[in-house]
C-alpha cells in the first residue's frame, strides 16, 4: 500500500540554505497493517505524516528516492491532481478536529461532499451513506446529527466524524495524527477501538508521543529523533526491550501501575533544532551511553537482533 524511501522535507532558511526537518526516512506497509510512529514534539512526525497527502505547507518541499501511494507516484502528482487521491486513496484524521472541520458548514454536508466527489453519488444517495457512516462510527441519533455543526459536538463526537470523514471512501491508507489528544482518557480509549475496528482493510498510521497508545493497537513502531528513525521494530519488542537508548528513555518516562512504583526519570536536555546539523549522532548530547565516536560518527539504521536501530552503544539486551 505505501513504499517510502529516503524521504526528506525541507524549508528554506537563509539566502539559498535549507533546513530538513524530516531526514531520509524509509518504510513499507501492507494492507491491514498499523504503524506508529514516535517521539517528542519536534521529532518530525507531522511533517512525514503531511509529505504522504502533498500537504507540507508552502515554502517547504519534499524530495524522495520513492514515494509509492495505493500504487500512485506521489512524487508526480500535481497541485490539481492531488485531490482526486485524498480521501479516495489515503485519508487523514487531523489532530485538532474543531480546526480540521469546517465551522460554517454541518457535518453533513461535509461528508456529502466527500462521497460525490470521489464516488460520483447522487445527493439522495450520498446523504444516505453519510447517515450510514455517522451511526458506524458510534454518533448517536445519526439522522439528526447530520444537520449539526462542529462546535455543537463534544470533543469525542468531533474526533469520531473526522474518522468518518477519513473513511467513508474506503481509503487504502489512513493517517490518523495524535487522534486522542485533548481528550479524556475514556473517550481516548473510546476512539482508539473505532480506529481499529474502522481501517481493518486499510494500513493505517498512527501518529502519537504516547507509547500506551501505540503499543495498543499498532503491530509495529518507528520512534523518531530530530528527522530521522532510530529504532523500528514490533511493537512488543520494541517496546518490551528497546535497544536505542532514546527509546528506553522514552519509556522510563512513562508512568507505569502494572508493576513496582519507581520514580519518572526523564530525558535531559532537549531535541536539537532542525538546523543544528552535525556529523554525529544527534542523540549524543542527551545519551547516557554515549561515547567518543558518537560525537563524530552518524549511526546508520542497521538490523540489531532481528530489527533495526541506529546506536553505536545500544541498551544491552538483557
Amino acid at each position: 500500500m505505501l513504499e517510502v524511501e529516503n524521504l526528506r522535507v525541507w524549508f528554506p532558511h537563509g539566502r539559498g540554505d535549507r533546513v530538513e526537518v524530516v531526514k531520509g526516512v524509509s518504510f513499507s506497509m501492507t494492507r491491514g497493517e498499523a504503524l506508529a510512529i514516535v517521539g517528542e514534539s519536534g521529532s518530525g512526525k507531522t511533517m512525514t505524516s503531511l509529505s504522504l497527502l502533498g500537504l507540507v505547507p508552502k515554502p517547504g518541499g519534499i524530495e524522495a528516492e520513492r514515494l509509492m501511494v495505493d500504487g500512485l507516484d506521489a512524487i508526480g502528482l500535481g497541485k490539481k491532481e492531488w485531490p482526486a487521491v485524498r480521501g479516495k486513496n489515503i485519508a487523514m484524521v487531523f489532530q485538532d478536529a474543531l480546526s480540521g472541520l469546517n465551522p460554517v458548514r454541518t457535518i453533513g454536508s461535509t461528508l456529502v461532499e466527500a462521497i460525490k466527489r470521489h464516488q460520483g453519488l447522487s445527493t439522495a444517495d450520498a446523504k444516505k451513506a453519510a447517515i450510514e457512516t455517522i451511526e458506524a462510527v458510534g454518533i448517536p441519533e445519526p439522522e439528526a446529527r447530520f444537520g449539526v455543526y462542529p462546535h455543537q459536538l463534544s470533543g469525542g463526537l468531533r474526533q469520531r466524524v473526522m474518522i468518518a470523514l477519513a473513511i467513508i471512501n474506503r481509503p487504502s491508507i489512513v493517517v490518523a495524527d495524535e487522534p486522542t489528544t485533548a481528550l479524556d482518557a475514556t473517550i481516548q480509549a473510546q476512539i482508539l477501538e473505532l480506529l481499529q475496528e474502522m481501517v481493518t482493510d486499510a494500513a493505517l498510521i498512527l501518529i502519537t508521543h504516547d507509547l500506551g497508545v501505540a503499543a495498543s493497537i499498532c503491530d509495529r513502531v518507528a520512534v523518531m529523533y530530530a528527522g530521522r528513525f532510530v529504532e523500528v521494530g514490533p511493537v512488543d519488542v520494541v517496546l518490551s526491550r528497546p535497544r536505542h537508548p532514546y527509546t528506553a528513555g522514552l519509556l522510563a518516562a512513562v508512568p507505569r501501575f502494572d508493576r513496582e512504583r519507581k520514580p519518572l526519570v526523564p530525558i535531559p536536555g532537549s531535541p536539537p533544532a532542525p538546523d543544528d546539523v552535525g556529523t554525529g549522532c544527534p542523540f549524543e548530547p542527551r545519551c547516557p551511553r554515549a561515547m567518543e565516536r558518537c560525537s563524530v560518527d552518524r549511526p546508520l539504521l542497521e538490523s540489531l537482533d532481528g530489527h533495526p536501530v541506529a546506536c553505536w552503544n545500544p541498551v544491552p539486551n538483557d
